[in-house]
């Protein structure tokens, strides 16, 4: 992530009095990256672009700086107006640089409102880590941000193929284990040639754009009460111009390594809730190792601990056997919760994808999980449609290699035969949790911010037909052992297969 701690100075000598001018403007010195340095004052802040080349970028040129800091502030302003302010030159004046003189332009610098440091979302998640409620507004605010991309029809198939072999030239001179690299190096360009067809049928799909590029935690930050993404990647767009899976793996890697992997399921599984793009999953896995090389050679060329980076790129390459796992049960009966706490623990990285009926009926009327509905949308006919998404979503997400949870009521015992047909050769285990009904109504009771519209009344009309399931694993949702007995229980149907 980018240092937010001032270090010392490494402007080329041509900058320095550009750099002095704005530290006294800011008081203080600057932050800096190996592209920039960010002079933070007390309510604005000015990124100024180092001259400096290097294998992936060329800012010598003042003319090249300038096209680099309009396109940064075209590029994030319109993702964050109240963060990103203007361009403003630099000039030569009477008695040395000033900014927007009438005299001799001699470089620019975007002017930024100032971020308090303990409001970009790396330095949350490792002083308080990153709650429910935010890992959701943060998914929400990337699936508004791909939805508002317009698709770039006209990419290239084998410009993920570029960025890699560019990426694996960045790792060498970072002197990562070449043995390493070059076992990396082998295996992602098998995988990158299996999936061309793919990568080439997403771009005729409209799911390759011109996206943030560089979305991690370190660039994105609270402001006002907003999450907002910052600092794009503006000086190539053939390395922002990516498959949407590729701009969300990065957070996802991010999350993963560095919160953990239930936050990264979470935002997987909200985005998704959000944008069923399940073909994403089948590239998953080459997605996030990539991410993982490259935040590898970043720390080792800034002399930080690449280790974990370099072995998460490895593992996630692994391939894991895809389950699937239908949870039913009445209102309150915890379906949920228990598929939240499993999913993190299941298949290939960041772990299974659940499918909730309540999520997806919210997403075909055009509103957030949390909005309630009006009872017409409880139709029969609009819970069939909502069955049918969610079964053939079951079968595409396991046709990516993923493991995936149903969480629907079940009662039909028609559902139940279509969950477990949908997983076809894949491992399969219904669960069916129970409760007594006191803890039930006091459940659904008290719920608040949820997908799910159901009502004590509603509750108690069900439990009036008294539903049987004997087809299914019985389940207590009150035993606090319950997510591991499940566990055991498909580890021992994984076994058998």
């Amino acid at each position: 992530m980018v240092q937010r701690e001032a270090v010392p100075l490494s402007l080329p000598a041509e900058q320095q009095a550009t750099a002095d001018l704005l530290r006294g403007l800011s008081g203080a010195d600057p932050i800096e990256t190996p592209l920039s340095a960010v002079f933070v004052g007390t309510a604005e802040a000015w990124k100024l672009r180092k001259s400096v080349r290097l294998p992936f970028v060329d800012f010598t040129d003042p003319a090249t700086r300038a096209q680099a800091a309009q396109r940064e502030f075209e590029l994030n302003h319109a993702w964050a107006p109240s963060l990103y302010r203007d361009v403003v030159a630099v000039t030569e004046g009477a008695d040395g640089p000033e900014l927007g003189g009438a005299g001799r332009v001699i470089d620019h610098v975007v002017r930024m409102a100032r971020v308090e440091p303990g409001d970009f979302l790396d330095v949350q998640a490792k002083t308080y880590g990153l709650p429910d409620d935010m890992l959701d507004h943060l998914a929400d605010m990337v699936a508004a941000m791909h939805d508002a991309l317009p698709p770039a029809m006209d990419a290239d198939p084998d410009a993920l193929l570029r960025v890699t072999r560019g990426n694996l030239a960045t790792a060498r001179v970072a002197k990562l284990p070449e043995d390493r690299v070059c076992a990396w190096e082998a295996e992602v360009e098998r995988h990158l040639a299996d999936l061309r067809p793919l990568l080439a049928a997403r771009i005729a799909q409209g799911c390759v754009r011109r996206c943030h590029g560089d979305l991690h935690l370190g660039n994105l930050c609270l402001f006002h009460g907003e999450i907002l993404a910052f600092d794009a990647i503006e000086f190539s767009e053939e390395m922002a111009t990516i498959d949407l899976g590729y701009d969300l793996a990065f957070l996802l890697m991010d999350l993963d390594i560095t919160v953990g992997r239930p936050a990264a399921n979470r935002v997987l599984n909200r985005y998704l809730a959000r944008r069923p793009d399940m073909d994403i999953l089948a590239l998953m896995p080459i997605f996030l190792s990539l991410r993982g090389l490259i935040r590898a050679h970043v720390h080792g060329n800034s002399g930080r601990d690449w280790r974990p980076y370099l072995d998460y790129a490895e593992t996630v390459l692994r391939p894991s056997r895809p389950v699937g796992i239908g949870i039913g049960g009445l209102p309150g009966s915890g379906k949920s919760t228990i598929a939240r706490r499993l999913a993190p623990t299941l298949g290939a990285a960041p772990g299974a994808v659940i499918l909730r009926s309540d999520e997806i009926r919210k997403r075909l009327h055009g509103v957030a999980p949390e909005t309630r509905l009006p009872e017409a949308a409880y139709a029969p006919e609009k819970s069939r449609e909502v069955k049918a998404i969610l079964f053939a979503d079951m079968r595409r997400v396991l046709a990516c290699g993923h493991a995936v949870i149903a969480d629907l009521s079940f009662l039909d015992p028609q559902d139940r035969t279509s969950a477990q047909d949908s997983c076809a050769a894949a491992p399969f285990v219904g669960i069916w949790l129970t409760a007594p009904p006191d803890v039930l109504r006091a459940r659904v009771a008290a719920r608040r911010g949820d997908a799910s519209d159901a009502t004590v009344e509603v509750l108690d009309r069900i439990l009036a037909s008294a539903p049987d399931v004997s087809d299914w694993q019985k389940i207590d949702a009150t035993n606090p052992d319950a997510t591991t007995q499940i566990k055991a229980m498909l580890s021992s149907v994984v076994k058998s297969c």
